[in-house]
């Protein structure tokens, strides 16, 4: 009995022994996971969002920036450190007009190329995703168009656009779209017809610029007629503006912005006339002065997509007039053409700076903290504290050469990191 007893002591003792040194392992290896969750990152420069820094460093921790300072201040943080040596650490941009179903553009080459965030504005419509090691991807969903409007007559409606004839339909539309997810809405203002736009291939326009094969042989299928001289003559239908108004109104109703996608003086005045938030182009056409002038009182924003739209004959002087006026232009390149790179478009910030006469700050400000704020995310596209870790980094320093930014050597997604090619971590004392 004695012999047993101490038998089932010993054992008790073992078991206890056992347990204590199970969770110190399992103790030291979560300690470990957590410590790989965080990192260091060194580089000769730092762009935060907003300005060019140097002897600053970011800390990452737990997918956020934890802390933006001096390299001395953050040499004693016990994680994981890359010195990425003559670098420039930036915020991951932010894209604002993206079409990834049109071509099916894979998101994970769109994130290695420096975009972190994209908004998909006509196509499937989701919930926001992403942010973690993903893409992130905000949708519109739909466009909201006249019966048989653009981009109709070209694509069909399927994912891709939702025609609305009265006030009463506008309304129900938007608020399906909201509760679908909709980041922002997004309504269709174009008649067609603008020489040098992609879209025009069915008015009659042979030479165009940036001509998309895709479409034109999407347009055939769908519509065998599409290029006859008869379809030529005829607009696209424009939505009223009582329906424009009534899908602005419901949309602030619902905390959601309206972006228009016009090209020319007839969708520029119903746009203003009815509220719209943004336009989702540079208008192709001259806008008048005085419409630009309305558009800058109403505190419109105008998504570039200079380098798309670079053939039209008046895409340089409205950038230049917009931003002579006290516009404010933000970065869109429109992923999903054949011209546009799948990532950073660095022309799309050249033709910034020579259209509308921007600073190198400016264009990175528009594709970092100022497209964060207007998304109403204003930690998006920073390196402040708190902010999503969403960050590249380039060898070099882009301000002397753009052209860098496309090919990003490391991509950090949510904190997890997606590209590194520095390959020379090392852990701190």
């Amino acid at each position: 009995m004695m012999k047993y007893m101490r038998f089932r002591l010993i054992s008790h003792m073992m078991s206890c022994l056992l347990l204590i040194l199970t969770i110190s392992v399992s103790s030291e290896a979560v300690a470990e996971e957590t410590e790989h969750e965080s990192v260091l990152l060194h580089a000769a420069r730092v762009f935060d969002g907003y300005n060019i820094r140097t002897n600053t460093s970011v800390l990452v921790i737990n997918g956020r920036v934890a802390r933006i300072d001096t390299r001395e201040s953050l040499e004693s943080s016990h994680v994981k450190v890359i010195d990425l040596g003559d670098s420039t650490i930036l915020p991951g941009f932010i894209e604002l007009h993206a079409h990834l179903s049109f071509q099916n553009i894979p998101a994970d080459t769109v994130l290695k190329h420096g975009i972190t965030t994209i908004r998909d504005v006509g196509g499937p419509l989701h919930k926001p995703y992403g942010g973690d090691g993903a893409l992130r991807v905000l949708t519109s969903g739909p466009i909201i168009t006249a019966p048989n409007g653009y981009p109709i007559p070209m694509l069909g409606d399927t994912n891709i656009a939702t025609a609305v004839s009265t006030e009463e339909e506008a309304r129900t539309t938007v608020r399906d779209l909201i509760r679908g997810g909709a980041v922002v809405i997004k309504v269709a203002l174009e008649p067609g017809g603008e020489a040098g736009a992609p879209w025009s291939s069915g008015h009659g326009h042979s030479s165009h610029g940036h001509h998309d094969p895709a479409v034109a042989e999407h347009v055939e299928a769908r519509h065998p007629h599409a290029h006859d001289s008869s379809h030529a003559k005829h607009a696209w239908p424009l939505l009223p503006e009582n329906v424009v108004r009534a899908i602005v109104d419901e949309a602030h109703k619902n905390n959601r912005q309206v972006t228009a996608h016009i090209a020319e003086v007839e969708g520029a005045q119903i746009a203003i006339n009815a509220g719209v938030d943004e336009w989702a182009h540079m208008p192709c056409n001259v806008i008048p002065e005085s419409l630009l002038k309305q558009a800058v009182a109403q505190n419109v924003k105008i998504v570039g997509t200079l380098d798309t739209l670079s053939k039209c004959s008046g895409i340089a002087g409205n950038a230049r007039n917009w931003a002579a006026l006290g516009g404010e232009l933000l970065y869109g390149a429109e992923i999903a053409h054949p011209d546009i790179p799948r990532g950073i478009d660095a022309q799309e910030l050249m033709y910034m700076m020579q259209m509308a006469k921007l600073g190198v700050m400016d264009v990175l400000r528009a594709a970092t903290s100022k497209a964060g704020q207007h998304l109403g995310l204003p930690l998006l596209g920073t390196l402040q504290k708190d902010a999503p870790a969403d960050i590249i980094a380039v060898r070099g320093d882009p301000a002397h050469n753009l052209k860098i930014l496309e090919y990003p050597d490391l991509v950090i997604s949510g904190g997890r990191i997606v590209v590194n090619n520095f390959k020379n971590p090392r852990v701190s004392p």
